[in-house]
């Protein structure tokens, strides 16, 4: 299911559905944090992205999202 779900963080859910939807064709980097990296991941297409940093991120955590 690739739907977003509403979040409890309103500053979050207007980043994913409104700033996102605007620039994700020219995100070349995204460093994220666990709480938020599948959502953000989600909520749009980033044809442009090149590097990716990852913090504070349980292995299996990163592993369902690359496998």
């Amino acid at each position: 299911d690739d739907s977003i779900d509403p979040s409890p963080d309103p500053i979050l859910d207007r980043f994913c559905l409104q700033i996102l939807h605007e620039i994700h064709h020219k995100i070349q980097w995204l460093n994220l944090e666990s709480s938020s990296v599948k959502r953000i991941f989600l909520a749009a297409n980033y044809p442009n992205l090149f590097e990716l940093g990852l913090y504070d991120i349980e292995i299996e955590t990163a592993l369902s999202l690359f496998i």
